[in-house]
């Protein structure tokens, strides 16, 4: 009979026991950015990680997207401006392929009123010479060299693939309508041939046939094999050398005309059959500057991943050290009526802050760097509006992510294990 008396009072206390007062939000923000801010030299250090990772992100968004524009910018300035059409070739009897049709020798009459198109070249490749050399009289004790390739071309060659002569001239109209044997080298083939002016006259022999040197190609802005060529006129090369066919059109176009030139070229160099050729048209520049993005991200982003992990570690491993220095701390605030939910969300939200401060830091960080390495290149900057935002979300999501673990001991602590300890 006592002892059920003696348990029906201890209920009774305990249910009139007052309930632990709630601690307010203000006081818990007050708290943690004063627990924060207590140790000045341990936040720097626990934030470096933080920091690079958020820099090393918002530097890779504005890294992607600055390097695509500029990427960009020179797919317009010469790809974009470019159309080849080549003839069509289908698999012979042996395996090889063949071609079905052939680019007529007037096909830059013929494709030069389209509207977008700006210059355009036939090019073709001499395989029959197999001989280019400086002298005539064959030194049998030398060592054998390969010769530079010839290539013909048409006089409007120089304009459509944007080059620059360095010395001399290049070949005209004149010259193709006579069939003159003159050439034209590349920079790389003057050099393997030993020619390095075109004044008195410097002449090559191409199978045992000499042909006056009146230009050095410098610089081009398509088509970089010429750089190595020896490039003669293509009725020269007709009488001459043996040539029975055009190996491509080239067409230089106003930005923006790819598609009509492209559809409209097969048809007036073959009305009957256009699909016989094989055209080269520009593709798309937003889909090329969306690749060059995604490359960047991928190789960059993953920088700053394992920056963010390192930071987070950083953040853990601080919040557990200073649990651990304020058990007594945090023993008292339960002895006075703390709730284990009031401590768990003070530690959080100092890692949170923790966090905040690192995004903050690492987004002022990653834009300094991608605009100090524009200003070296000479680039613009580009960057998403939403990338400020998003570093310090990130921060935020790697404190709350570092500081769970921690805030959970910490809310597990005992008043009386807390108070003895301390």
């Amino acid at each position: 009979m006592r002892s059920f008396f003696s348990r029906k009072l201890r209920r009774e206390q305990r249910a009139k026991k007052p309930a632990p007062a709630a601690v307010s939000w203000r006081d818990l923000f007050r708290e943690s950015l004063e627990g924060v801010g207590a140790r000045p030299s341990r936040l720097l250090i626990t934030l470096a990680g933080t920091v690079l990772g958020i820099a090393s992100l918002v530097a890779t968004i504005g890294f992607a997207q600055t390097a695509g524009g500029q990427i960009a910018q020179q797919f317009d300035a010469l790809a974009a401006t470019r159309v080849t059409v080549e003839p069509g070739t289908a698999k012979a009897a042996g395996g090889k392929e063949r071609s079905t049709t052939r680019i007529p020798w007037d096909a830059v009459d013929r494709v030069s009123t389209l509207a977008g198109v700006e210059h355009a070249a036939l090019y073709a490749k001499v395989e029959s010479v197999k001989d280019v050399t400086t002298v005539q009289v064959n030194d049998p004790s030398a060592a054998p060299k390969a010769p530079p390739p010839v290539v013909a071309a048409s006089p409007e060659l120089l304009e459509t693939v944007a080059g620059r002569i360095e010395v001399g001239r290049f070949f005209d109209a004149g010259h193709d309508e006579r069939r003159d044997r003159v050439v034209v080298l590349g920079k790389e083939a003057a050099e393997r041939l030993g020619v390095n002016r075109v004044t008195g006259q410097p002449a090559i022999f191409i199978e045992d046939r000499a042909y006056t040197v009146i230009g050095i190609l410098d610089k081009v802005g398509t088509r970089n094999a010429l750089l190595d060529s020896v490039i003669v006129p293509v009725s020269t090369a007709r009488g001459e050398l043996g040539l029975t066919a055009a190996t491509s059109l080239d067409i230089r176009i106003a930005i923006g005309a790819g598609e009509v030139v492209a559809r409209q070229a097969p048809i007036a160099l073959d009305p009957n059959s256009p699909d016989a050729f094989k055209v080269a048209a520009p593709s798309n520049a937003n889909a090329l500057r969306e690749g060059v993005e995604a490359d960047v991200n991928v190789l960059f982003l993953a920088i700053g991943i394992v920056a963010l992990i390192g930071g987070g570690i950083g953040i853990a491993s601080v919040t557990l050290m200073s649990v651990s220095e304020r058990r007594g701390e945090i023993g008292l605030r339960r002895a006075l009526g703390a709730r284990t939910r009031d401590i768990a969300r003070q530690f959080m939200i100092e890692s949170v802050a923790t966090g905040v401060l690192g995004g903050l830091m690492g987004v002022v960080v990653g834009l300094f760097a991608l605009i100090g390495v524009c200003l070296v290149q000479q680039w613009t900057p580009v960057i998403a509006p939403w990338a400020a935002p998003l570093g310090v979300a990130v921060g935020a999501i790697v404190g709350l992510a570092a500081g769970s673990y921690p805030a959970i001991k910490a809310a597990r602590i005992e008043p009386v294990d807390a108070l003895r300890d301390a």
